[in-house]
């Protein structure tokens, strides 16, 4: 199905349900294997190593970052480009990109590989804990300019409308990457390096695959001469700076939570941080699927310029987002130490007693957090990247970090309710970035 029969034609509902539910599922898939991985590591390896896991990932994302900036900063000049017609300006950006993202995957693996005992070792990991840290985020080094491409590549798919090829292959790379670490854990016993190869594996498959859908010539987006120029690399990087600046400040923090966890609590604080955010990088991919699924005809509709359509889509985004964070809170506060001992099974009752009285303060967060989720991504759609950028680095950086100081008095239960009220502050702040943008359309006469 084209871009336009997809995105233009089908009916808002219609359209909320094919693409988001693929969507969802792939996202889930995805999230599944992070439980699944986290529940490996801790009780296949232990605490030390789980703990880690926790230290070294950061650095990790921070590399798929990089990638995931100009994958999603092309994304909407993209499927804008579409929308107006402009097949040829679309399949530049497209070209471009993907050149981009591989000489940036090369850069940073050398760069994590050679800095990975300097990084861990300045965040106060010593011992074992630094040794494992050092072998997981090498292996991730390593395998950079494969697996960095991933990302970028299913939001290519979506934009080509093949939402469940998209689907199929987040769920194969999930099912690959588990049943490797389970073998190499499990079976025969390598240590963390054997968690981080499992994963990577399972991205370069897919990644691989992906690829080779668009070099065949038969998608959408193809394959052309690269064109760079200044305004075009100006556009992707200020398009993807929301969610890079989401996901390199959202590290940056854990890097900060991490080093004041090892000073308050020790290691048992860093495992206890390590489950919260093992349980948000299960809800937190339902939301992205719902929300980035839906990115593609947003900003095709917005290039089209049919406006109501815009409105009926995020309308259906809005939605759908409250119930999904809503349920989700309900469910993390009702079970909170059923879900800290898929993690830490066997460790002390004082533990789990612990991770379950920080899950239950945790799940208050998502009272409030699907608003700014999706006001920032109704701003991306739209090509406002300031406005879903202010949202964004307010959330993952400006507000936690504050919070961390001013929380600080009521030790580890302050640094637990820093999340909830983080999420309370970005709905506000996305509240006024969306009057902004009304008052912005009113003056233009753009009825949304």
């Amino acid at each position: 199905m084209s871009s336009k029969n997809f995105f233009a034609d089908t009916p808002p509902i219609k359209l909320f349900f094919i693409a988001v539910i693929p969507g969802i599922i792939s996202m889930l898939a995805s999230s599944l294997y992070g439980l699944i991985d986290g529940v490996f590591v801790g009780r296949i390896l232990g605490d030390t190593p789980f703990a880690a896991l926790n230290l070294a990932f950061p650095f990790v994302v921070i590399n798929f970052s990089l990638a995931d900036l100009i994958g999603v900063g092309s994304s909407v000049p993209i499927s804008i480009s579409l929308g107006k017609g402009e097949d040829d300006k679309a399949n530049n950006y497209f070209t471009c990109a993907c050149l981009m993202i591989l000489v940036t995957g090369i850069l940073m693996g050398i760069i994590l590989f050679a800095a990975a005992p300097l990084l861990i070792g300045l965040m106060g990991a010593e011992g074992e804990l630094a040794v494992f840290a050092v072998r997981y985020l090498r292996v991730y080094a390593i395998c950079s300019p494969i697996t960095t491409i991933v990302f970028a590549m299913d939001n290519y798919l979506r934009i080509c409308g093949r939402v469940r090829t998209s689907m199929a292959l987040n769920i194969a790379m999930a099912v690959i990457s588990a049943v490797l670490e389970f073998i190499l854990l499990g079976v025969l016993g390598w240590d963390i390096r054997g968690a981080a190869i499992a994963t990577c594996a399972g991205m370069c498959v897919c990644a691989i695959a992906a690829f080779s859908l668009f070099v065949r010539g038969n998608m959408q987006l193809k394959l052309c001469r690269p064109k760079f120029s200044m305004s075009m690399i100006r556009q992707v990087v200020a398009c993807g700076c929301p969610n890079f600046l989401n996901n390199i400040a959202g590290r940056l923090t854990s890097i900060i939570m991490n080093v004041v966890l090892l000073r308050m609590g020790g290691e048992s604080a860093v495992s206890i941080y390590g489950i919260l955010l093992y349980v948000n990088e299960f809800v937190q991919p339902i939301l992205y699927g719902i929300c980035d699924s839906l990115q593609p005809a947003v900003g095709y509709n917005w290039g089209a310029a049919d406006y109501r359509r815009v409105s009926a889509i995020e309308k259906c985004c809005f939605t759908a987002a409250a119930v999904v964070s809503l349920i989700s809170s309900a469910v993390i506060f009702l079970i909170p130490e059923e879900l800290a001992s898929l993690f830490v099974a066997g460790s002390s009752s004082e533990l789990i007693s612990a991770a379950g009285q920080a899950l239950t303060l945790f799940s208050l967060t998502y009272v409030t957090r699907w608003f700014s989720f999706a006001a920032q991504s109704y701003m991306l759609a739209v090509d406002r990247p300031v406005s879903a950028s202010v949202i964004s680095f307010s959330t993952a950086f400006i507000f936690p970090v504050v919070l961390i100081g001013v929380l600080y008095p009521l030790g580890l239960t302050g640094l637990w309710l820093n999340f909830a009220v983080t999420s309370l502050l970005a709905a506000v702040l996305a509240g006024g970035v969306l009057v902004v943008f009304a008052k912005d359309l009113r003056k233009r006469k753009i009825i949304v």
